[in-house]
């Protein structure tokens, strides 16, 4: 199943949280890398990729909870970012290791990023239901990562054909919740699970609770990215502030994340030439003369593991002693011989 690396691909997120300042942005990318991000993202768009500067009852109506009394076009023209400042960002993130990508909004987004020549696309939760969208992303051969925090399963059904239409099985479904902030009963990590069978893809989490509880569980969970919105400091304001993680606690969640990788390692049933010899195996527990009888009260099996398996303990009481025992001494793999 295609990942897009080895270890869990940790993202954070810049969003909002610019405030219009490149430097403060630049800034930012450089706390990601030193937190210990693989890569950053952002988003590619304009107000009018999104809503319309109109007042009538849709695009008029103000919003609630942490953008009150903005309306849809306002809060994205103070959410954009500049294009050019794209260029700038992804060469400084990639002097600094980090990946740089985006999520575009429109098609125009998508030939933009081409030029740039990110490495990835991500959709965001609310663009899952644009299919013209997502097959440019995916016609570009570049692995794909889609949120899906607004889809029912058949959204998620045909966004996953799109790309697999176009020959592109690079293909990462997060799970995420479009609340800001979410809370843990929101998470529903179990869904994440069942879209890696269902669907057949990787999975990961495009996280808006507060702290690092759910991505450590996701990381345990099998997920192989994970997403977080990051800000230097909350204080900062911003339309994305309130559920943003401050670099020490990002950093924090990335050492968890990383504990938990460790913790998975791989599939593994060897057993250590040593462990072998802490396992039980049968020993003399009295003298036994050679031609003698083998039975259950002069063999018997203790831990170490230097004789031969306690398997054979009722074959060996069928048989003589090939040669002589003194209590203590390991029973022999010879006497398995048949001769």
């Amino acid at each position: 199943m295609f990942r897009i690396s080895d270890d869990i691909f940790i993202i954070a997120e810049l969003s909002a949280n610019h405030n219009n300042d490149y430097e403060l942005a630049a800034r930012t990318v450089r706390a990601m890398a030193e937190a210990g991000a693989d890569a950053v993202k952002v988003q590619t768009y304009t107000a009018d990729s999104l809503a319309l500067n109109v007042d009538n009852d849709i695009f008029g109506k103000p919003l609630g909870g942490l953008w009150e009394g903005r309306r849809l076009w306002e809060l994205y023209q103070e959410a954009s970012m500049p294009y050019e400042w794209q260029p700038k960002l992804k060469d400084l993130a990639n002097e600094l290791g980090l990946e740089f990508f985006s999520s575009p909004f429109d098609l125009e987004g998508v030939e933009f990023l081409e030029s740039l020549g990110v490495p990835y696309y991500k959709i965001a939760s609310f663009e899952i239901t644009d299919i013209p969208l997502i097959r440019a992303a995916a016609a570009t051969g570049k692995p794909v990562i889609i949120s899906t925090g607004v889809a029912d399963e058949s959204d998620i059904e045909l966004a996953v054909k799109t790309c697999f239409d176009t020959g592109n099985e690079q293909l990462t479904l997060l799970k995420c919740t479009s609340n800001y902030p979410a809370t843990l009963d929101d998470a529903n990590l179990n869904t994440m699970v069942d879209m890696r069978s269902r669907f057949g893809v990787s999975v990961g989490l495009s996280d808006h609770t507060m702290g690092s509880i759910v991505p450590t569980a996701a990381a345990a969970l099998g997920a192989t990215v994970i997403e977080k919105h990051f800000i230097l400091d909350r204080s900062l304001g911003g339309p994305d502030s309130g559920f943003s993680m401050e670099p020490d606690e990002f950093s924090d969640m990335v050492q968890s994340v990383r504990a938990v990788e460790r913790c998975l390692g791989v599939v593994d049933y060897s057993v250590s030439d040593n462990d072998r010899l802490r396992r039980r195996s049968l020993y003399a527990v009295q003298d036994i003369k050679k031609g003698e009888a083998f039975t259950t009260s002069n063999v018997r099996s203790l831990r170490t593991g230097y004789g031969i398996s306690p398997k054979f303990l009722e074959n060996l009481t069928k048989t003589t002693a090939k040669s002589e025992y003194k209590a203590g001494d390991p029973i022999a793999s010879i006497e398995l011989s048949g001769k």
